[in-house]
């Protein structure tokens, strides 16, 4: 069945029937991967990274090498978009591709996921501010829940409000990056031969062989740079999809890029490399080269405010995903109804409770760990889509052809399966974690067929076809 024949009317801009509308632009597209992508992340990494690799220029080819197979995963998913316009995400390639249960195992993994994301950002903004304000101690789990409820609130009107808190969320996270970049490169210079004095946190492995060594560090990229696939949960909202898609997803990439390979050239401008290996906040140790005791304070700061943006991001991506499941009968369609301003409003309130549900939870790393090998078999599912609905649809329109396909194709699916694989014998092998994630993965995976027959509805199979 063709794209045209299967996609639900849309609304235009300003219209008053309740369904989505077509409001959404390339500053959008860039906004919601940037506040997607550029989170906890880009901290943490750089530590593992430079205790798998000891020399500065491998250190910074393995953050070029992650924002290039990003990229290459993007113009695939670019084509994706423009060819399938549903809004809902990789939900929909493999619901359209590989059928209505893998649908389902996407579009489930991929909410529950971004839900518990969305608990985890905010549950660190609560422990941020308890830092600055020793008052808040006790109380992080509640900032957290209000920073959820702010921003759905904010969402409830229309898309228009939750477009403008994406765009200008995304803003202040780029000034805060470029403050910090600029510092390092401004003030840190006079710092360096105070920096060369501070302790190695960690020794790099000396039993990993370079080959592994280097695998591990991409892989630890790989990971930081997902969310590079935000706009693509919109699809059916951008205004024309066939172009501003693709050119939101380039830039968008090519923003996440940026700031991390700033980033991180900012840190080894300061800090040797083996001050920076093992630890998991670097920008830290730089705080308070620069600005003394004050520093970690005001850092603090400044990284609560450009978590905002991956708040409203997720909000507005697991509203989707929920909603296009719903739309195609797998649960009450009663939960994909809009109102006037283009808001899935029962998709947005049951997603903000099941994420303060996580904010509750005491085992909430544990299930972002495991739901984690979802997020990397969810890319693989997507690429494998792209082969077959090339196959299978090969007149449809496409008003973006993936560039190199098949070769790019494979080479996305190819590192997508293996980093899958040597995620899962990591994890096997690690004899220090008494559980193990992807074992609960896998039997999640098996529990969720029984899901899948109780849950869906009369007409699912035929639905989103």
């Amino acid at each position: 069945m063709s794209e045209q024949s299967s996609s639900l009317p849309l609304a235009p801009t300003g219209a008053p029937a309740r369904r989505l509308q077509q409001a959404l632009g390339v500053t959008f597209g860039v906004a919601v991967i940037v506040g997607n992508a550029v989170a906890v992340g880009i901290l943490a990494t750089p530590g593992e990274v430079a205790g798998y690799l000891s020399s500065v220029p491998m250190f910074l080819a393995a953050w070029v090498a992650g924002g290039l197979y990003a990229l290459i995963g993007s113009i695939q998913l670019a084509e994706l978009g423009t060819l399938v316009h549903r809004s809902g995400g990789q939900y929909v390639f493999a619901r359209r591709a590989l059928g209505p249960y893998a649908g389902f195992i996407v579009g489930w993994s991929d909410w529950l996921s971004t839900c518990g994301t969305n608990s985890a950002v905010t549950i660190l903004i609560g422990h941020y501010l308890a830092r600055i304000f020793p008052a808040f101690v006790g109380d992080e789990q509640a900032i957290a829940v209000a920073f959820i409820l702010v921003f759905t609130s904010v969402q409830w009107r229309d898309i228009h409000a939750g477009r403008r808190a994406q765009e200008f969320t995304s803003l202040l996270k780029g000034g805060v990056y470029v403050f910090i970049v600029g510092a390092c490169f401004l003030l840190g210079g006079s710092h360096r031969a105070e920096a060369q004095a501070l302790p190695s946190a960690v020794a790099a492995p000396q039993s990993l062989s370079l080959a592994i060594a280097v695998i591990l560090a991409v892989q630890a990229v790989i990971y930081t740079y997902d969310g590079w696939n935000g706009t693509i949960y919109f699809s059916e909202e951008v205004k024309d999809p066939g172009r501003e898609i693709p050119r939101a997803t380039f830039a968008g990439v090519f923003s996440v890029m940026a700031v991390y390979v700033a980033f991180n050239l900012a840190l080894v401008h300061v800090l040797p490399l083996r001050a920076i290996a093992g630890d998991d906040f670097a920008i830290g140790k730089i705080a308070r080269l620069l600005f003394g005791t004050q520093g970690d304070y005001a850092l603090l700061a400044m990284i609560i405010v450009s978590l905002l943006s991956s708040v409203n991001s997720n909000t507005l991506m697991a509203t989707r995903v929920l909603f296009a499941m719903s739309r195609d009968g797998l649960l009450s369609r009663r939960a994909a109804a809009v109102n006037e301003g283009g808001t899935p409003v029962p998709a947005l309130v049951v997603s903000t409770l099941v994420a303060i549900a996580f904010i509750m939870m005491k085992q909430l790393d544990a299930l972002i760990e495991m739901l984690a090998y979802f997020f990397v078999a969810n890319y693989a599912m997507s690429f494998l889509s792209l082969f077959v609905l090339r196959r299978k649809q090969p007149e449809a329109p496409r008003p973006y052809r993936a560039w190199g396909y098949p070769l790019t194709t494979g080479f996305a699916l190819a590192g997508a399966l293996a980093f899958l694989v040597s995620s899962i014998v990591a994890d096997l092998k690690n004899t220090q974690s008494s559980q193990h994630s992807s074992i609960f993965a896998l039997g999640l995976l098996v529990l969720s067929y029984p899901a899948y027959r109780l849950l869906r509805r009369p007409g699912y199979e035929r639905e989103g076809e």
